[in-house]
C-alpha cells in the first residue's frame, strides 16, 4: 500500500479541520440567526401593532360626528356602541407578513384580516404580551393591544404572524450556506494543497540534491533555492555546509592517503631494491652489514612515519584519552628548552623566556606542541642562527610564541605547512615527515586554540600559538 505524501497528509488533515471548523460555524450561525429571526418576527409584531393602534379614533359626540360628516373628514367609519369608529386609511390589516384585525370585547372580529380567526375565536385577550400557539400545524405568534376610549365598550387589537415566515428566511440561508461553505471547503483545500506543494518543493529539492550526490558520489553539487530566510533555506544552508564539510574531509583523506602511499613507498622501494642487490651475488661480512643498516635506516623511518600518522589521527578524532592537570606552563617550558638546547645544530642557540602561567592541559600533548615547533625552527635555521621562545599570559589567553631567523616561508606556502605530509620546496628531502606542524595544529585545536605564522624568505618566522585559559 502506497503511502500518503506530507502534502496529502497536511491537506486532509487541513481539510477534515477545516469542515468541523465550518460545521461549528454553520451550527453556531443557524442558533443565533433562529434566536434573532424569531427576535425580529416579535419585535415587528409589536411594532405593526402599536402603530396600528395610533390610526383608530372613537367619536361618540353627535356634533362631533356631524362635523365630520359635513367635512368629509374621515376614512373608514364603522358604526359602533354609541357612536363611530374613525379608522384611519394608514390602518394596514396586513403588513410585512403580519395580519392586523381590531376586536370589541363582547362582539368579536370589526375589521382587518386574521388567517386562524377560527381557531383562536376562543383565546382570550392578553394586553401587551407576545405570545405562541400551534394553530393549522403552524406555530403563530399573537399580540394583543388594548384599545380605551370614552364612551366605547372594551376594543382590542390583534395582530398575528406565522413563524413560516421566519423559516423560510432561515431556509433561504440555509440554502446559500449549503452553497457557499462546501464552496469554501473546496477552494481552501485546493489552495492549502497547493501552499502545502510549494511550501514541500524545497524540501524535495533538497532529497533530490542528497540522493543525487550519494548515487553519484558527487559532493561538488549543492542546494540551491534561490533567495529567501525561512526554515527551508536555512535548512539548505545547513545542509551545504555540511557537504562542503564532506567534500573537504574526503578531499583531505584522498589526500592523505595518497601521501602516505608515497611517503611509505620510498623507503619500501629502498628496502627492496637493497635486498635484490644484496641478494644478487655473495658479499662480503662488511656490505652485508652495510646493507643491514640501510635497511634499519630505512625501518625507522617506517616506523617513525607509522607512529606519527597514528598519533596524528588519534588526536584528530579525538579518539585518545588525554587526561588534564594543572601545568605550571613556565616549569614546562624551561624544562623543554633546556633539553632542545643541548643539540645546537647548524650551530643555533636557544633563549627562552617565560613568565607564570597556570593552564589545565595534557603534559604530553603539550610538550609536542612545543617540542615540534623548536624542532622546526631548528630543520629550517640558518648557521649560527638564533630561536628564542617566550611565554606570557595575555587577558585571558595563554601566549606561545617561537621564533627564528632561519630560511622563512613564502607568502603562498604559509597557509600549507599546516597541512600534513606537506613540506616546503626548500625542506623537500629531509629528514621530516612533514607531520609535525600539522600535529601541533591538531594539537591547539584541540585545546580550541588558534596557531598562526609571520614569515618571510630568508628573514625567518614567528609562529605564535594562543590557548585560551577559561
Amino acid at each position: 500500500m502506497k503511502k500518503l505524501s506530507i502534502r496529502l497528509k497536511i491537506t486532509i488533515w487541513f481539510t477534515a479541520t477545516l469542515i468541523i471548523v465550518v460545521l461549528f460555524a454553520f451550527v453556531a450561525v443557524f442558533a443565533g440567526s433562529h434566536r434573532n429571526l424569531r427576535k425580529n418576527m416579535q419585535d415587528r409584531l409589536i411594532e405593526i401593532v402599536n402603530d396600528n393602534a395610533d390610526e383608530i379614533d372613537y367619536y361618540c359626540d353627535t356634533d362631533d360626528i356631524e362635523e365630520m360628516l359635513e367635512d368629509d373628514d374621515y376614512d373608514h367609519l364603522i358604526p359602533y356602541g354609541q357612536g363611530y369608529l374613525d379608522i384611519d386609511e394608514d390602518f394596514l390589516t396586513w403588513e410585512n407578513d403580519v395580519h392586523v384585525s381590531l376586536y370589541s370585547g363582547h362582539s368579536g372580529l370589526i375589521y382587518g384580516e386574521n388567517p386562524i380567526n377560527a381557531i383562536i375565536s376562543d383565546l382570550d385577550f392578553v394586553d401587551s404580551k407576545t405570545r405562541q400557539i400551534w394553530a393549522d400545524s403552524t406555530w403563530y405568534y399573537i399580540f394583543d393591544r388594548k384599545l380605551v376610549f370614552d364612551g366605547s365598550d372594551e376594543l382590542w387589537i390583534r395582530g398575528v404572524m406565522s413563524e413560516e415566515q421566519g423559516d423560510r428566511q432561515l431556509s433561504g440561508m440555509i440554502q446559500i450556506a449549503l452553497i457557499l461553505l462546501p464552496l469554501l471547503v473546496v477552494l481552501a483545500s485546493v489552495g492549502g494543497y497547493l501552499i502545502a506543494r510549494r511550501a514541500l518543493n524545497p524540501i524535495q529539492k533538497i532529497s533530490w540534491t542528497a540522493r543525487q550526490i550519494g548515487d553519484g558520489n558527487d559532493l561538488t553539487r549543492r542546494i540551491d533555492l534561490g533567495e529567501g530566510d525561512d526554515e527551508l533555506h536555512q535548512l539548505a544552508a545547513a545542509f551545504n555546509e555540511m557537504f562542503d564539510h564532506l567534500e573537504q574531509s574526503f578531499e583531505q583523506e584522498r589526500q592523505f592517503t595518497s601521501d602516505v602511499s608515497h611517503e611509505l613507498r620510498t623507503p619500501m622501494a629502498v628496502i627492496t631494491a637493497q635486498c635484490e642487490y644484496t641478494l644478487e651475488q655473495e658479499r662480503t661480512t662488511e656490505e652485508y652489514e652495510e646493507a643491514l643498516r640501510v635497511i634499519r635506516r630505512q625501518g625507522r623511518k617506517m616506523t617513525k612515519l607509522i607512529n606519527h600518522m597514528l598519533d596524528f589521527a588519534r588526536l584528530e578524532m579525538r579518539s585518545g584519552k588525554y587526561t588534564d592537570e594543572i601545568l605550571d606552563m613556565a616549569e614546562l617550558v624551561n624544562t623543554i628548552c633546556q633539553d632542545m638546547k643541548l643539540i645546537r645544530e647548524h650551530n643555533i642557540s636557544l633563549e627562552y623566556q617565560a613568565e607564570t602561567v597556570m593552564f589545565s592541559g595534557n603534559r604530553e600533548l603539550l610538550s609536542r606542541l612545543l617540542t615540534n615547533l623548536v624542532s622546526n625552527a631548528y630543520r629550517y635555521g640558518k648557521e649560527n642562527g638564533h630561536i628564542f621562545v617566550n611565554l606570557q599570559q595575555k587577558e585571558s589567553a595563554l601566549i606561545l610564541s617561537v621564533k627564528d631567523d632561519g630560511i622563512g616561508i613564502a607568502k603562498d606556502e604559509q597557509e600549507k605547512i599546516f597541512h600534513r605530509f606537506y613540506q616546503t620546496e626548500s625542506s623537500r628531502g629531509g629528514e621530516g615527515t612533514g607531520l609535525g606542524l600539522a600535529m601541533a595544529y591538531e594539537i591547539v585545536r584541540y585545546y580550541n586554540g588558534t596557531i598562526g605564522v609571520e614569515s618571510a624568505p630568508g628573514e625567518g618566522s614567528t609562529f605564535t600559538v594562543r590557548l585560551p585559559l577559561e
